[in-house]
């Protein structure tokens, strides 16, 4: 895979969470990619900081922002992938850290036909405080330092950070969706289009990723396993309001039945002619 990635950030009100994601992300070795940052209604604190970083930048980076309205990640993402140049989509959040060849390898992973789920290993909530407060920089670090960060409990994993070249197993579960998140996720854009992106329905927190990822199934595009190439560190967080978690749950169910859905109902087409760069 050649061409540009558009690396979609989603983001909503922890600037200092977000600067850490996009310093690892300027700090990448393959530099054949633009960000754009998806904003689910932040406040002037991460409008501050993206005006820094879009005026000193190397790499091309946009703010994609709309009103604070409550958990409408699938829709500012949906709104992000409108205005993107790449024809290869890889989204993460924006208090996940990556380290500095994970645009590579998964340019690398990047097949016709596929999508690429990666892994993530969280933070606990000290040692996320101390990253953030020292601002230590992750992306920085070796193997031997996350291995002692896990045996003093600050990471829940460190295995994912072995890379084990490509081998035949990536392609053993082609229509397993479960724990292909929008943390880690890669998808080529013409598929993501083809399924209408993020359906919108999905009001609140919960399953907007995992149905996408059921769509794309329909639609024949298979799984192309990302685990041990392309981790992410998460940053620890307080759960989202997780009140429509049901009802979004059940809609999601009738969806992996029904294997003829394959377009979102409310979609990413609604703001393909609207928005402009």
């Amino acid at each position: 895979m050649n061409g540009l990635i558009s690396v979609i950030v989603t983001t909503y009100n922890w600037p200092e969470a977000l600067s850490t994601c996009l310093l690892a992300l300027m700090a990448q070795q393959d530099r054949r990619f633009e960000i754009v940052v998806a904003d689910d209604g932040s406040g002037t604190a991460t409008q501050a900081l993206l005006k820094d970083f879009i005026e000193t930048s190397e790499i091309s980076l946009r703010h994609v922002w709309h009103e604070d309205r409550g958990f409408r990640a699938g829709t500012i993402r949906n709104k992000a992938v409108a205005v993107s140049r790449g024809n290869y989509l890889l989204f993460i959040d924006g208090d996940c850290v990556a380290l500095p060849d994970f645009i590579s390898r998964h340019r690398q992973l990047a097949e016709t036909g596929y999508f690429v789920p990666g892994n993530r290993l969280l933070l606990s909530e000290r040692y996320t405080s101390l990253v953030l407060q020292q601002k230590i920089p992750l992306h920085e670090q070796s193997f031997n330092f996350f291995l002692w960060q896990w045996l003093q409990g600050r990471i829940n994993r460190f295995l994912p950070l072995l890379y084990l070249p490509l081998r035949n197993w990536r392609y053993r579960q082609p229509q397993n969706w479960q724990k292909a998140m929008t943390c880690n996720l890669a998808v080529w854009k013409d598929n993501f289009l083809a399924t209408n992106g993020f359906d919108e329905v999905f009001e609140g927190w919960g399953y907007e990723d995992s149905d996408l990822v059921i769509r794309l199934i329909h639609q024949g595009v298979q799984r192309k396993e990302g685990r041990f190439a392309v981790p992410v560190l998460h940053l620890w967080h307080r759960h989202n309001d997780r009140s429509q978690h049901d009802e979004n749950y059940q809609r999601l169910l009738r969806r992996v039945a029904d294997r003829t859905m394959i377009r979102a109902e409310q979609g990413v087409s609604q703001y393909l002619e609207t928005i402009c760069d």
